[in-house]
């Protein structure tokens, strides 16, 4: 299966890259000659629009702050059959493009994602890998089989994917967006090793390591709570409910071998406890259902796209 005919597009979400981003526009133009290549430039306050204007990118912009906003805004305005999406810092590998495209169009697959495999010790710092390790793990635990590396910014779509994708997510996070709608609509995906470079000199990373960490765990768990509710709301309820029989057994005892209820505001605590587990656990069931049928929405939503290359 060959993509002569189809339309690629390279989208480069930019802030104050203007050290890295000519580079970048060279690099995916030599990898991917027949693509059109489209910065987004989110408030830079650098030479980034004129840089890579000069570079032969075509240049646009998005005023809400975040590359949560910057991406859904992209996936909304490009038209295109594949689309290549990586960060304008020059720290992914531009002709492991052919490999991730090579690889969606043959599979008939709708995400691919570039695995980082760091080539310099400096590229890729021990806290985001293990930030990146643990963050992994809990969607697999949680959403099942995943990928390595859950947090690359490099990944190549499909028609499909990007125009149902309903992006919600403002910032860095929306890589675990991205990762968790394709595991839960159960999308054909896969993940090819690629290389990762440091940053050029100049270029100065907009991660932090804590508070974007903080911020795609609570997305995790946001995520899980819509999309797995019925199992996130029993765990409540069970330990609303352990809680309950802790308080109650002593009170239990005390009754039958003494006839009286000592500690009557701890029955009544008790007992609330047990009403809330019960409701929790009737929450999850309700909202199991309402999930559904969303789900089923996503997947008539991506069914209603054309696949990348057809008529």
């Amino acid at each position: 299966m060959t993509t002569p005919t189809m339309r690629i597009a390279v989208l480069v979400p930019c802030f104050n890259e203007e050290a890295a981003v000519a580079t970048v526009v060279a690099d995916f133009r030599k990898a991917l000659p027949s693509a059109e290549i489209f910065v987004y430039d989110n408030n830079s306050s650098d030479r980034t629009v004129a840089v890579a204007r000069d570079a032969g990118a075509q240049v646009r912009s998005e005023r809400r702050q975040g590359k949560g906003h910057v991406v859904r805004r992209m996936f909304a305005d490009i038209d295109a059959d594949i689309y290549v999406l990586v960060d304008g810092d020059a720290t992914y590998d531009a002709p492991s493009a052919r490999l991730l495209v090579a690889r969606l169009v043959e599979g008939g697959l709708d995400m691919v994602v570039g695995a980082r495999r760091d080539q310099e010790q400096a590229a890729y710092r021990f806290g985001h890998r293990f930030g990146n390790r643990v963050l992994t793990g809990f969607v697999a635990q949680v959403f099942g089989a995943t990928f390595e590396d859950l947090l690359s910014g490099y990944r190549v779509f499909s028609r499909r994917f990007v125009k149902s994708f309903p992006g919600l997510s403002g910032g860095f996070e929306i890589e675990t967006e991205l990762t968790v709608h394709a595991l839960n609509l159960e999308l054909p995906v896969d993940e090819i090793e690629t290389p990762y470079f440091a940053r050029p000199e100049g270029s100065v990373s907009k991660l932090s390591t804590w508070r974007d960490g903080l911020r795609i765990l609570r997305t995790i768990v946001r995520l899980y709570r819509a999309e797995r509710p019925l199992p996130f709301f029993c765990g409540i309820g069970l330990a609303l409910a352990v809680a309950s029989i802790a308080l109650a057994i002593p009170i239990i005892i005390t009754y039958v071998e003494q006839g009286v209820v000592p500690r009557f505001p701890t029955a009544v605590l008790s007992t609330g406890l047990m009403i809330l587990a019960c409701l929790a656990v009737a929450c999850g069931i309700v909202l199991d259902t309402v999930t559904r049928g969303r789900r089923e929405m996503k997947m008539l939503a991506y069914l209603a796209q054309k696949a990348s290359g057809e008529n």
